[in-house]
């Protein structure tokens, strides 16, 4: 046992939630956004303003999807140059027989094909041949077996709740602004888990509103302590920047899940914001503004399918209500009760950027 655990520290195999749902999502969600993201956005802006040339660009960026997200995840799972550029192969089948779950197919498959791929790395004098077919069968046989099955059991799980969230707005529009914030502020990928479960329509709206009281809330929470570059670094970037403060004093993350168990309702029972763009970016808040994005490309394509018939006024108002104001708001109100109350208490909040 000794001898296999040497092997596989050599090999830099490890076996651990780390490695495999931490580092290894948190990469696939950048090879969304480097490809499907970006894409959708450029193709937005492309069909908006009449732009044939962005919408080719965004057309090639997300026929990458697949590919992209491999690569990051091999990148992540320190994988040797034969195995890495094998694995765009691998992505690309994954995902297409995914389906609509492409991206859980693309992670776990990946996952596996790596793996094997370091196994054989730099084990024979022909090296050049056997790592490259190696991580290209194995990946590609396991794609053909388990891509459809865990692609159907992502989607389904994902429509599930799509659909009580339209059966139950009020009930599962807490439940899935808490945990998709929560799995945003926690050092895990909530915009791969959004995309791994294709999450838009009325439950993308509400994990919108999860991920932006998250964001918002933390940096106007501490605003005190960490000023305008905390406010940008946190409200544009991530919340994730508190964890270390949160392991320190869990109490000071119940303002801002408070205030999602607010937003996350109002946005599906008041302002019926849907996430009919890109599903990661459901997941991704304020981040670089991409959730907004997100949800303004829905619109865009709504109103060309003709489901929808204009953006309207309120469609904005309740956007940048739900994205900005009211976590804002919710989260400054909790922070005066929780600091008179002393459950936050000065520095508590303080982060070093």
């Amino acid at each position: 046992m000794e001898k296999f655990k040497a092997w596989l520290k050599k090999k830099d195999i490890e076996i651990s939630v780390q490695r495999y749902l931490i580092e290894a999502l948190g990469a696939m969600a950048q090879g969304l956004f480097a490809s499907l993201l970006i894409g959708t956005i450029f193709s937005t802006i492309g069909t908006q303003f009449g732009i044939e040339l962005l919408v080719t660009i965004g057309n090639y960026a997300k026929a990458m999807a697949g590919p992209a997200m491999a690569v990051a995840i091999g990148f992540a799972l320190h994988c040797p140059p034969f195995v890495l550029f094998t694995l765009i192969a691998v992505g690309s089948a994954a995902n297409e027989l995914g389906g609509a779950g492409g991206p859980l197919a693309v992670l776990v498959v990946t996952v596996f094909a790596a793996e094997i791929g370091k196994m054989v790395s730099k084990e024979t004098k022909i090296d050049v041949l056997v790592t490259p077919a190696a991580t290209l069968a194995s990946g590609v046989l396991l794609s053909i077996w388990w891509g459809p099955a865990l692609g159907s059991a992502a989607s389904a799980f994902g429509n599930l709740i799509m659909w009580a969230t339209e059966l139950h707005p009020f009930v599962m529009g807490i439940i899935v602004s808490v945990i998709v914030g929560i799995a945003l502020t926690l050092p895990i990928s909530s915009a791969a888990i959004c995309a791994a479960l294709g999450l838009t329509g009325l439950a993308g709206g509400a994990a919108v509103a999860g991920c932006c009281a998250q964001m918002v809330g933390f940096a106007v929470l501490s605003f005190k302590e960490n000023k305008w570059g905390g406010l940008f670094a946190q409200g544009l970037g991530t919340s994730m920047l508190q964890m270390g403060n949160i392991v320190k004093n869990p109490k000071i993350w119940i303002a801002p899940i408070l205030t999602s168990a607010i937003t996350g309702p109002v946005a599906t029972c008041i302002f019926k914001l849907k996430m009919n763009g890109a599903a990661v970016s459901s997941g991704m808040g304020t981040c670089g503004l991409v959730g907004q994005i997100g949800v303004y490309s829905g619109w865009v394509q709504d109103v060309a399918n003709g489901a929808k018939a204009s953006v309207t006024a309120f469609d904005w108002f309740g956007l940048i209500m739900i994205s900005f104001i009211l976590p804002a708001i919710l989260c400054y109100v909790f922070g005066v009760l929780f600091r008179k109350a002393s459950i936050i208490k000065d520095g508590d909040l303080k982060l070093d950027i």
